[in-house]
């Protein structure tokens, strides 16, 4: 489809004078929400478990033409959600061609524009955006200015093109003006200093910006929304009170509420299509890795205020993977299945998302990351076993009975060892996993009852992964009581 290219073509296009003038930013967003609410099309892509919580209250948002913010903690998918806003965008949007705002050719609102449509009349040329030419994001960090926001006068501008500094001609537009008729999104917004945030009430209630003290005023189009850690504020900085009051909607985003999601979402994140062998991930092997997050967001050990990332089970379920191919690799083997083995070996993908107390510290990111996995396996090994009559596989272990499975053993050769334990490969099909699977998928079962068994303390395991006898509770013989001695002696009152 071929779009007009000059201004006289376009009045006798779709896109008409009266669309274009009476038609917002917002308005369109609004617009396209409407089409797309009707039709009952998915508004968010890629976007699991907000759907009967913080989708509804972004759709309100844009029904009211709000600027908003979503407030959350790491790894809650707000700038996903940010940049999906563009979905709501019309495929193409006209501009007079060569301008850094993207005025509208029916009212244009910088000084170069008026010129060029003046001198040209119908023959000034058009271009257009898509949608994602009208999103601008900047990350807001201390050192951010009110030129990189909104501009400064440019003093080679003047000088070159002989203009006096007032004139609109010499303004090198910053980040808010070049999002005109687009979407303007401000990350971590607690980070920018007060006196900068104070730099967007005008654009927010009255609609225009001032740049250097000069009377140039620009009328912007621009949709303004926001993502904060709630913690931050106190943290790190904190948004000003005025600027507050004029953001419309205030949306608090969350971690996954259940497991089932929060596999889903790290099922569509993780690299796990890779090249070369065929995988298998176990289903309990991905309920472990998600668990790891659950426990971690409830441990004492693990700072609340930091939160804990969506991202720490994507990265752990990439290390979970790459182990697994990495041991099918050295042994030529053809199906690579992930161990609970490999969980452990993945550690630095764990320790490094985890923002500890002062008692985590004091204990190491190590010691905390064994002691999350070791609560993630026990609580999916529960959901399998819970009931299972263990005593036949525990009492070979207490008769002496010992196998090492390292994250690096074969297949074929751990299961010879496997095959020993009396009782265990007949425990498999809880998994449904049976004899005809292959050597990989049943090696991983078998190690994830070892592994439930050793989190429940019924057997025991050191470091180089030897499976043994677990250390049974001794107690310490009573001390019989002195026959001259009663069994309990008060103290003297104090005089």
């Amino acid at each position: 489809m071929s779009f007009p290219r000059t201004l006289g073509e376009l009045r006798q296009s779709p896109f008409s004078e009266e669309r274009l003038l009476a038609r917002r930013v917002k308005d369109e967003l609004r617009d396209n929400l409407v089409i797309k609410l009707r039709a009952g099309c998915p508004l968010f892509p890629g976007i699991v478990g907000y759907d009967d919580t913080v989708v509804p209250q972004i759709v309100n948002a844009i029904l009211s033409r709000h600027n908003f913010i979503l407030l959350g903690l790491r790894g809650q998918a707000k700038s996903r959600i940010l940049r999906a806003l563009t979905t709501l965008l019309d495929p193409q949007m006209p501009y007079v061609a060569g301008c850094e705002i993207h005025d509208n050719p029916y009212s244009p609102i910088c000084r170069r524009c008026h010129q060029e449509i003046s001198r040209h009349g119908d023959s000034t040329p058009i271009a257009y955006l898509t949608p994602e030419d009208r999103y601008v994001e900047k990350l807001a960090t201390p050192d951010v200015t009110i030129a990189d926001l909104i501009g400064d006068i440019d003093p080679i501008k003047a000088a070159r093109g002989g203009h006096e500094l007032s004139s609109e001609l010499t303004v090198h537009y910053g980040l808010l003006p070049r999002a005109n008729r687009g979407i303007f999104a401000i990350n971590e917004l607690p980070d920018l200093a007060g006196k900068i945030q104070v730099g967007l009430f005008n654009i927010m209630q009255e609609g225009d910006v001032q740049i250097k003290g000069y009377p140039v005023r620009l009328p912007l189009d621009v949709a303004l929304v926001f993502s904060a850690n709630p913690e931050d504020y106190t943290a790190r900085g904190k948004i000003i009170t005025p600027l507050k009051d004029r953001i419309g909607s205030e949306i608090r985003t969350h971690y996954p509420a259940t497991l089932d999601e929060g596999i889903a979402i790290t099922s569509q994140e993780a690299w796990t299509r890779r090249d070369g062998y065929k995988l298998h991930i176990p289903k309990y092997v991905q309920q472990v890795i998600e668990r790891i997050a659950f426990a971690a967001r409830e441990d004492k050990k693990v700072d609340k205020r930091s939160g804990v990332s969506q991202r720490l089970p994507i990265s752990c379920m990439e290390n979970v993977i790459s182990n697994a191919e990495r041991r099918t690799i050295r042994h030529n083997e053809k199906l690579v299945v992930p161990r609970i083995g490999d969980v452990y070996a993945a550690m630095p993908a764990i320790t490094g998302k985890l923002e500890l107390e002062y008692e985590g510290e004091m204990k190491g990111a190590d010691h905390v990351g064994r002691e999350l996995i070791r609560s993630a396996v026990a609580k999916t090994y529960d959901e399998y076993f819970s009931g299972a009559n263990m005593q036949q596989i525990v009492q070979w272990f207490d008769l002496g009975g010992e196998i090492q499975l390292a994250d690096t053993a074969a297949a074929g050769e751990a299961l010879k060892a496997l095959h020993s334990i009396q009782g265990l490969m007949e425990k498999l099909t809880k998994l449904n996993v049976g004899p005809k699977d292959s050597p990989e998928m049943q090696v991983s079962a078998a190690e994830f009852v070892l592994e439930g068994l050793h989190a429940h303390k019924r057997i025991g395991r050191n470091e180089e992964r030897v499976f043994s006898a677990g250390e049974k509770p001794v107690r310490a013989p009573e001390k019989p009581f002195d026959r001259d001695e009663p069994p309990y002696r008060p103290r003297r009152p104090f005089n």
